[in-house]
């Protein structure tokens, strides 16, 4: 095969459109990839808008997963052909800046995401650098895995390495895309688990998610409900509304967090005495590396973790895009090559 089918978009702002293009050959240090399926997410809408100086035309995707089909000039290190890949946000680094020679790899003051640095996920080949690569467990699925290489990783890794440690009350903010795999991951990781969202016809799904304490945030006070709990030791922030975090600060516990993974542009209000007399933190937090990523995944085939999704063939990413801007996907939407 010669040439390949991507969805793509020609300028910021613009329609996708689905168009027949070469297929590209991997140079040294890189692999091609074979797309199985590419997850549909919330920061794709940076692509689209140019909001990070990408290219166009330019075709987004940062929740990749499928196989490698073609390695670089110099071989590709541990990667053989044919082997089960995925490529989350983290797509690459320099190895020379100090964060990486720190071996912060997450934060490289030049560091690559696929779909904005090169062509992403919504083509059925793109070539990656060899660093970026995740290798996927036989027991996910590729429409499993692909969502699990951003949102999965995200709040995987965010828990993780916070404060909390196994019996202490965690609070998931938000049951959506983000935060369904958060309720699960939290559940699985040994927390007691308390989700929070906006009306009671989401506490049923908290529940079958993992959760013990299900908060309507419409109907009560989120601090007082997690002080009455004894406190939350982590508040993982999951949705992109600021006033939303701001409402949990007063139920978090001394020397607890407030971990902030829901990316907005709207500033959060967070009044200084809110974090003194309990030497709270509010922390934002990056994915993680392709090592994290393959964490996430192992963890997840081991626990029985698993994203709900809707799924499309990538001549529909248009509407696949435009159900996930919706809000109204359910929870993650994720492309298939087909």
């Amino acid at each position: 095969m010669t040439t390949m089918k991507m969805a793509r978009v020609p300028e910021a702002n613009g329609q996708f459109e689905i168009v027949d293009v070469d297929v590209p050959e991997p140079g040294s240090g890189q692999v091609r990839v074979k797309v199985h399926a590419c997850g549909v997410c919330h920061s794709d809408s940076l692509t689209v808008l140019g909001a990070m100086g990408n290219d166009f035309p330019r075709a987004p995707g940062h929740e990749v997963a499928g196989e490698i089909d073609a390695l670089g000039g110099d071989g590709g290190g541990v990667w053989r052909t044919g082997d089960r890949v995925g490529v989350g946000w983290f797509g690459g680094c320099d190895f020379t800046c100090e964060p990486c020679r720190r071996g912060d790899f997450i934060s490289c003051a030049n560091g690559q995401i696929p779909g904005i640095a090169y062509d992403g996920g919504y083509a059925e080949y793109m070539v990656v650098p060899a660093e970026a690569l995740v290798r996927i467990p036989d027991e996910l699925s590729d429409v499993d895995a692909a969502p699990l290489l951003c949102a999965g990783i995200t709040t995987f890794n965010a828990l993780r390495e916070s404060v909390a440690r196994p019996g202490d009350l965690v609070a998931i903010l938000g049951v959506g895309g983000l935060g369904h795999l958060g309720i699960q991951y939290a559940a699985k990781m040994g927390f007691e688990v308390a989700a929070i969202a906006r009306g009671e016809e989401k506490g049923p799904l908290a529940k079958e998610l993992g959760a013990h304490h299900y908060i309507d945030s419409t109907a009560s006070d989120v601090a007082e409900e997690l002080t009455k709990l004894g406190g939350a030791q982590v508040v993982l922030a999951t949705v992109t509304v600021p006033d939303a975090m701001t409402a949990a600060l007063g139920g978090i516990k001394p020397r607890g967090q407030l971990v902030v993974v829901g990316a907005s542009a709207d500033p959060l209000q967070v009044p200084p005495f809110a974090l003194i007399p309990g030497s709270t933190a509010v922390q934002g937090h990056a994915s993680g590396t392709s090592q994290d990523s393959e964490d996430t995944l192992r963890f997840s085939a081991l626990t029985g973790v698993r994203p709900t999704i809707e799924m499309l063939p990538l001549a529909e990413a248009q509407a696949a895009y435009d159900k996930m801007m919706s809000g109204n996907a359910r929870f993650r939407m994720v492309l298939t090559m087909v």
